[in-house]
Formats: structure tokens, sequence, C-alpha cells
């Protein structure tokens, strides 16, 4: 089982064992928490929205509760008491989706009872969350030392003015990379886009294996693979790649902050080097020591079949941005981190330009919509339980109000809703 915390420096204990849990209650190490509560399987509808306030007060700072444990409250002792693990998983999956306002993104971990394994105890990992705090029945909900508790007027703002810092974080590295734009001015052409992905919580040096060491290369060779999986293939089916992209990032590099792979023609130092078959195309793929990725493509746009002028090949902010969430969530898990990333998504030579987008014959056509400003930034954070069970749903975030404003969303719905488990 994965443990969930807020960085690598501050795991908490996570049973894996019924062994484990009662061992724990035998030596008196068990208690309710900041971090940490204990239920029975909740059977009723008053229940239910008690299991939801108690998932909403950890989406705060993160937590676990842990479904088949018993309290006598009067004398403070806790005692096992195992329950069917048939639908138990998908009940609080349905009380976290549907309940909390927003909707929460959970993970779950069952564990057998060594005497049936039909019955048993359910792990509720709540990650901290983007959306924190999280609203049940008109009321805001946080966590005390030990138990649930309504929040104030006051902490509520405060809370979302912390999500706004983080957000405002990940748009000051994006500008960071625009300024650093590789391309010359005077070479731009086409649209460029750029994301960046940042550890709230993370080590300096959390990705210094990965970028780092005599086989750093062919490390980050195999680190790219993580982008196409079957799983992200098969979200991607009908959403083109343009080229050039990931795969086609065949080169590695050592950078600053760390190394890249990148196109051949975006060299030592980032220089640009132009050929005639590629005036303009370039991407590259940085990872930082600290745990930061970079994602830089200058072909976010091209001239239409015809000739005629340029065109948005939006499908590219939907595939990069897909690709670019499972490189953050193998990245994450290579590094043991499991909290909280800052992610934004830019592009900039927009203005005036129409999209391509692929139809149901995967034939392009143009609609007559054009973007009316000159770039288009937008961030968001994202948890480890979203990069696992909803990825699709952080794409849409990021990607979403570029596809609305060019008429293109409905071309790409498969791709940003997450399915139903």
């Amino acid at each position: 089982m994965t443990p969930i915390y807020l960085s690598a420096d501050n795991p908490r204990w996570i049973p894996t064992s019924e062994t484990d849990l009662q061992q724990a209650i035998d030596k008196g190490l068990i208690e309710e928490s900041h971090h940490l509560d204990l239920k029975e399987v909740p059977d009723t509808k008053g229940t239910n929205r008690e299991a939801a306030r108690d998932m909403a007060s950890f989406a705060i700072d993160g937590g676990t509760l842990i479904i088949g444990v018993s309290e006598d409250k009067q004398n403070c002792v806790f005692s096992l008491a195992a329950q069917p693990l048939n639908g138990l998983a998908e009940k609080m999956e349905q009380i976290a989706r549907s309940i909390p306002d927003p909707p929460l993104t959970i993970l779950t971990e069952a564990i057998p009872s060594e005497a049936d394994p039909t019955q048993g105890y359910l792990v509720v990992h709540i990650p901290a969350s983007p959306a924190a705090p999280h609203m049940v029945e008109g009321k805001y909900y946080g966590r005390g030392d030990k138990t649930k508790i309504i929040l104030s007027d006051a902490e509520v703002l405060r809370l979302h003015e912390r999500r706004r810092s983080a957000e405002r974080d990940a748009l000051d590295l994006l500008q960071r990379e625009i300024d650093r734009d590789p391309i010359p001015l005077e070479r731009r052409q086409q649209a460029h886009l750029f994301l960046v992905a940042q550890p709230l919580a993370g080590r300096r040096d959390m990705l210094f294996e990965l970028a780092s060491g005599p086989d750093w290369n062919s490390k980050l060779a195999t680190f790219i693979r993580h982008a196409y999986t079957p799983e992200v293939n098969d979200a991607l089916q009908d959403v083109p790649d343009p080229s050039p992209s990931l795969d086609d990032a065949s080169n590695g590099f050592r950078r600053g902050r760390g190394a890249a792979r990148a196109t051949r023609n975006l060299g030592e130092g980032r220089i640009f080097t132009p050929s005639e078959m590629y005036p303009e195309d370039a991407f590259e793929l940085q990872v930082h020591e600290d745990g930061g990725l970079r994602l830089f493509t200058s072909r976010f746009s091209d001239l239409d079949r015809d000739g005629g002028e340029q065109v948005i090949l939006i499908s590219g902010a939907v595939s990069h941005t897909r690709r670019f969430l499972s490189l953050i969530r193998a990245a994450a898990e290579q590094a043991g981190y499991f909290g909280n990333w800052a992610l934004a998504l830019g592009a900039t030579g927009l203005n005036g330009l129409r999209a391509y987008t692929p139809n149901t014959n995967n034939w392009l056509f143009t609609p007559q919509t054009r973007y009316d400003e000159d770039d288009y930034r937008e961030a968001t954070t994202v948890t480890w339980a979203e990069l696992n069970e909803a990825p699709r749903a952080a794409t849409r975030r990021l990607a979403g109000p570029l596809l609305r404003a060019l008429s293109t969303e409905d071309s790409f719905k498969s791709a940003l809703v997450d399915p139903s488990k």
C-alpha cells in the first residue's frame, strides 16, 4: 500500500494487514488525530453524511479514514469490527463524489480479514485537495487535533487565498518559461505552448537520481515512456499528437537545473538551430532536480492544408497536457512524493487564429471562432489521487477555457471526462 502524506519528510503510519491493526490497538498506539479517523461502515443516510463530513475535514491537510474499527467512546477503547468488503470501496467513492461540494477524489485500499477474506477493513486516503475547503450541507469542515470542526468565514477565506497563492506561483513559473522561449523573436511565426509543474512540498533533491548520474540520458528516455502507457493512449485515442511530440525529444542535454530531452535543433545551452525542413519546430522536456517539470513546443500552430493561414493545432493542448500529467505521476512515484503539485498551461502567438480540430473521420475542419488575445494562461493544483483517478478532469481544468474559447471542447469530450468506476 502506498502511504499518502504531505511531503517525503512527513510519512504517516498506514496499516497493511489485520495484524497491523490489531497490534496497534493492543499497544495503545492507535487513536484519532489530525490525520487519522476510525469508523464502522456507514449504513444509513445520516452516517453517509457523517462520513462525507469526515472526508471533507481531511481535505485541507490530507488524512486517512479506516473503516472497520469500532470505538467504545466511554472507555476510549478501540476494537476490530470487520465489514463486508464487497462494494465498500465503491460506496465510499460514491459518498466522496456525491455529497461534498465540490466533490472529493479519494484512494482506497482493502485489507481482508485473516479469518474471512470477504470481510475486512477499508483504508480511505483523502489527499489534501486543491479545491479545499469542501462544503457538506452548507458548512465548511476542517480538522482539529482529534476531530472535525466547522470552519469560520475567516478560515475559509484564508484557505481560498492559500490555493490562489499556489496558482499564482505556478503562473510565475509559467511566465519565466515564456520569457526564456528559445526561439528568437524574429523567427517566430507559430504559436508556442508551455507546461510547468512544481511539487508544493518536495525535497530540493527530489528528482536528483533521475536527472543526474552517468546514465541520466537513458533514464530520461525510459521516463518519457510513462507518457505512452496503454491507459494514456486509450484516453487520447481520438486526439492526434501534433508533431513534434515527446516521442521526438530523442536527444539528451544538460540544463541549468537538471537535464532535458529535446529535439536535436534545441541543443546545448537551449540554442535553437533551424533547418530547412523544420524552420521553427522544436520540442523539449526538462526535468529539474527539485522535482520541477517543464514542457515546451514551438509548434502549437502551423499553416493550414492550403497554406493560407496559421491555425492552432488545438489537439496539442489536450494531448501534451494529458501526457505531461502522466509524467508528473511517474515522477511522484519514483521520488516517493505523494503531495500536491502546482501546474500551469500557457500559449503565445494566438491572436486572430482559428483552431484545427479532428472530426469523426479524422479529417480536419476549421471552426470560425478566432482567438481574441495573444496569450493564454491557466493554473491549477492537483493531488496524487487526481493524478491516479481523475487526470482527464485535471486536463480539462488546464485546457478547458482555451478549448471553449475556440468552440472546440465538444471534440475532446472522451479525453476530458474520467470514466466512472
